[in-house]
Order: structure tokens, then C-alpha cells, then sequence
């Protein structure tokens, strides 16, 4: 009778523990679009098999099956209520012979600290701006619709790019609550670009648009196992995204292949007046990047492999180790470095958000008009302070530091800037790249995703984007392996305007490995 009653009993030890290992509480069936390219989706369009109100359709229902319920990602705010208009009028201009370029038709997924003028508001996370409508596109927007894109929705973020408490926990914002791993889903996607970086990984849009200020596009590229790329300050204007900081802010193309990444980095290339960081990029920009994508890019390459990050991630090393073994395998030269910038010049950088957060926040509420919820900063914490869902968790201690600062013609503020710039270009990267004639820096991006605390908050291990960051020069990170369930990547950064070299090589390493898997939304407890 014993063994009767084992025997029974084995089927479920079998599914309790397949469901450690599986989202035993969801059946998330095969998506159709999984993994699709913007260049099979155009061809879908071509040949008929799609129309671009199909795709649209698509991708909706598949936000409402596991973003909004199922393993309920979080990733998305805002859905585009106009969105099935738009992709009929793109239907129409096909229909006519009539197509504006390579995103024509193309469903993205923008971050809600980007302003689209719209019925969408633009939140940063924050409940104070639920109700705060942009009076105009900000330049990314535009360059979007102008290029035929479909603005799906908006994105989930850290609440005001994660500039706002002493501690928090990446991809929680008090409008939306967290976002989770699409691949574990108790594990964190990073930020604060959260909900681009899991709504591209997820497969509920075709590409998406994040921000950095300090690793806020490679990191969570790096813990959900796409290409994102971090542009060298001034190659997309900023124009109509809530600030953190004028010298180090930047929006990016965050995708599932670099080829995507590359045809959305040039649509949204070009000198804006309204900001003059985009003057410097005149005569350095493309409109087409997908001329620099070379299977042999690696050829020929002098790369500086930094060993810094090695030690503290063991299984971090050994994917990159391979990865330094397989670029030297396709032609390139691979020297090691120890250091870039040494001491803790990273400081500086602390002064210069502070200071511009308080300024650039200012003027980006002065620029909302009368639909400005808050006028200022100082406005912004008390709103924050007296709601209660908004400090259920975390504090506003870095905001109010700001808020401590004086104008951008302080001294403080002015060395902090001339220190930390000379640092990390005179005396870091550009010297690095000059001394040893190098193509590249390579690094791992990050390390695997930590379980999320809203309690205790983010347990960061290992970071490479500070480089990157503070010099304010590009950053491509690259899918390297998986560290159990969950994906690492490696990053490619150089000096200032380095997007085609760094693009060859990026493009030669995914091809040539190919570590992109899709996730499968697992629960292991």
C-alpha cells in the first residue's frame, strides 16, 4: 500500500518541482511576432502578409495578455489610444505606393520621461504628473511619427529616472508599480529604463526608447538581454524629456539585434536648436548606421579588454573570457587594461546631477505652461511627500539634496563639470584610446539580476557604464551568455562620436555568437 501511495505521489513531486523552474501559474502560449526584425516585418508589409494595423493588433493584444495580466510585467503606463488610427493612416500611404523610410509601420514603445503631445501624459513614474500633457512632441517623438513609426505606448521606469530616494528599487515608480524580469520573474530588470528594456524582450514591441543619465539604458539592456545603445551626448537632442542632468542625459535605441538598434539610432539623428549639445554633432551624424553592420567587423580591431570587473562576479568572468577568446579568434587584437580612471573622480558627477536636476527640472515645468502640475522642484517633493502611495516605500532624500544646490554659476557646480569631464575624456577614455591606438573598450555590462527588494532595494554587484556615463561618449551593450536563467551582456564604449567603429564590432561579436534567447517568464522559488 506504501509503494501504491509513492508511486501516486510522483507526478506531483514532478510538478511541484517543474513549477520551480516554470510559471506554473501562467499558460503563455507562442507569439506569432516573437523575435521579429523591423526588416521581416517590412517584408510582411511588402509581400502582404501584414498590414500595419495587423501588427499594431498584435502587439495590443499581446500587452493585455502578459503585461497587463498573465505574469503581469508591468512594463507599460500608458497604452496609445490613437494608436490603431495611426497605423490605418500608414496603411493608407502604403496602399499608395507611399512609404517614409525603415520605420514606416514600425510599433515602438517609448519611456514615460519622453513627451509626446498626445492623449498620452508624460509621468516619469510620478503620480504628481498622472494628469501632465505636453503642449508639443518632444524631438524623439517627432522624429518618430516623421519617420512612420507607431508610438505603442509608454514605457514604466524608476520613478524620475531613478532620481528621487536615498535607496529604491529599479523599475518601481509610484504610478505603476514594479516592473519584473521577463525572463525570472521575481528577479530585477534594472532601470531605470525598465519597462523599454522588458516590453523589447517580451516581444511587445519591435524596438523601444530609454534614457540614461548613468547607466540607465545599458543596465537594463544587460539584465533583459537586448542591444541598447547609450549615444554620445548631443547625437539626439533632449528636447521635451524630463531632465536629470543637461551634461549627461541622453535618450537611446534599445532592441532585440544591433541591426535594429542601428536603423533606429539614425532616424532620430539631427541638430536641434532647442538643444545645443546637438550643434557639436554637426557633420559627425548619420541618418543610416545599418552601413556600419560587418560580419567581419572584428578584423583588424584593437580592443582593450578592462580587467577591473574581474573577481567579483565569477561566472560573469567566464562568459567573458569566452568572449575575449572568440573576438581575438575572428582577427582581433585584444589588450588588457587595468584601469581607466583612477580614484574616485565618479564623485564629481554626484554635484553635477544635483545641481542640474533642481535647474533642468525648472525649466521643463516653466515649458508645460499652464498644464504644469508643479512649477519647480521644491514643488515636486512636497506634492510627492503628502501621497501616500508615492512614500509607501521609498524617500525623497536625493531630490531634496537637490533642491539644497544653487544655480548652474555656482563654483561648486562649475568644477564639478571641468573635473569630472577632464577625468573621464582627457584623462580617461581618450587618453586610454590614444596611448594604446585602440578601437574599443570592452567590459561586462553588468552582472546577473538580483532578486527585487522594495524593502531593502537594488543590490547592485557589478557595473561598467560609469566610463561611458560621465565622459559622456557611446555605449553599446550586447547579449554575452546567461548566468542560470537570467542574461549578462558586454559593452563596447570608445571616445566621442565612435557610434560606426563601435557598431562594426558590436554587430561581428552578436552575429558570431548569437547569445539572444527569448524568456519564458519563469518563477522559481
Amino acid at each position: 500500500m506504501r509503494n501504491k501511495i509513492y508511486i501516486f505521489l510522483i507526478p506531483i513531486l514532478f510538478l511541484f518541482i517543474s513549477c520551480q523552474f516554470d510559471d506554473c501559474t501562467n499558460d503563455i502560449q507562442p507569439f506569432q511576432l516573437d523575435e521579429i526584425t523591423i526588416s521581416e516585418i517590412q517584408q510582411g508589409y511588402a509581400n502582404g502578409t501584414y498590414t500595419v494595423k495587423q501588427i499594431v493588433e498584435l502587439y495590443l493584444d499581446r500587452i493585455e495578455e502578459i503585461d497587463k495580466k498573465g505574469p503581469k510585467l508591468n512594463s507599460i503606463i500608458t497604452i496609445n489610444p490613437d494608436a490603431l488610427h495611426i497605423a490605418h493612416e500608414l496603411d493608407r500611404e502604403l496602399a499608395e505606393g507611399r512609404s517614409r523610410g525603415p520605420l514606416h509601420g514600425i510599433p515602438v514603445i517609448i519611456k514615460d520621461n519622453i513627451d509626446t503631445h498626445d492623449q498620452m501624459p508624460c509621468t516619469a513614474g510620478s503620480r504628481i504628473l498622472k494628469d501632465s500633457y505636453p503642449l508639443q512632441d518632444s524631438w524623439v517623438a517627432k522624429k518618430l511619427r516623421d519617420a512612420g513609426a507607431v508610438i505603442l505606448a509608454k514605457a514604466n521606469l524608476s520613478e524620475w529616472a531613478n532620481y528621487r530616494a536615498s535607496f529604491s528599487s529599479s523599475g518601481w515608480s509610484g504610478i505603476n508599480g514594479q516592473t519584473k524580469s521577463p525572463y525570472v520573474l521575481d528577479r530585477n530588470p534594472c532601470g531605470s529604463s525598465s519597462g523599454s528594456a522588458v516590453a523589447v524582450s517580451a516581444n511587445l514591441c519591435a524596438i523601444a526608447i530609454g534614457t540614461e543619465t548613468w547607466g540607465s539604458i545599458i543596465c537594463p539592456s544587460n539584465a533583459n538581454g537586448i542591444v541598447g545603445i547609450k549615444p554620445t551626448v548631443g547625437l539626439w537632442s533632449r528636447s521635451g524629456i524630463v531632465p536629470i542632468s543637461y551634461t549627461q542625459d541622453t535618450a537611446g535605441p534599445m532592441a532585440r539585434t544591433v541591426k535594429d538598434a542601428a536603423i533606429l539610432l539614425g532616424a532620430i539623428t539631427g541638430v536641434d536648436s532647442s538643444d545645443q549639445k546637438t550643434v557639436t554633432s554637426d557633420g559627425k551624424f548619420y541618418e543610416d548606421y545599418t552601413q556600419f553592420l560587418k560580419e567581419d567587423g572584428l578584423q583588424g580591431k584593437r580592443i582593450a579588454y578592462l580587467k577591473s570587473r574581474e573577481g567579483i562576479h565569477f561566472k560573469v568572468d567566464t562568459l567573458m573570457h569566452q568572449a575575449v577568446r572568440f573576438m581575438k579568434n575572428q582577427g582581433a587584437e585584444i589588450i588588457e587594461l587595468d584601469e581607466i580612471v583612477e580614484g574616485s573622480a565618479y564623485t564629481n558627477s554626484l554635484e553635477v546631477m544635483a545641481y542640474e536636476f533642481k535647474d533642468g527640472l525648472r525649466k521643463y515645468f516653466t515649458r508645460l505652461g499652464e498644464n504644469a502640475p508643479v512649477s519647480d522642484l521644491e514643488e515636486a517633493i512636497k506634492a510627492t511627500l503628502t501621497d501616500s502611495l508615492e512614500m509607501i516605500y521609498f524617500n525623497v532624500k536625493t531630490m531634496e539634496e537637490s533642491q539644497q544646490k544653487g544655480d548652474l554659476e555656482s563654483k561648486e557646480y562649475k568644477e564639478a563639470v571641468k573635473n569630472m569631464l577632464k577625468a573621464y575624456r582627457e584623462d580617461g577614455i581618450d587618453k586610454v584610446i590614444n596611448e594604446y591606438n585602440l578601437d574599443a573598450i570592452i567590459a561586462p555590462s553588468g552582472g546577473p539580476a538580483w532578486k527585487t527588494d522594495l524593502i531593502n532595494g537594488d543590490n547592485f554587484m557589478l557595473s561598467s557604464s560609469v566610463y561611458a556615463a560621465l565622459s559622456g561618449y557611446p555605449n553599446i551593450n550586447v547579449p554575452m551568455g546567461f548566468v542560470g536563467e537570467v542574461p549578462v551582456g558586454i559593452c563596447f564604449f570608445g571616445r566621442a562620436w565612435s557610434e560606426p567603429v563601435l557598431l562594426e564590432i558590436a554587430y561581428a561579436y552578436e552575429q558570431g555568437t548569437k547569445h539572444r534567447k527569448a524568456p519564458h517568464f519563469l518563477r522559481i522559488d
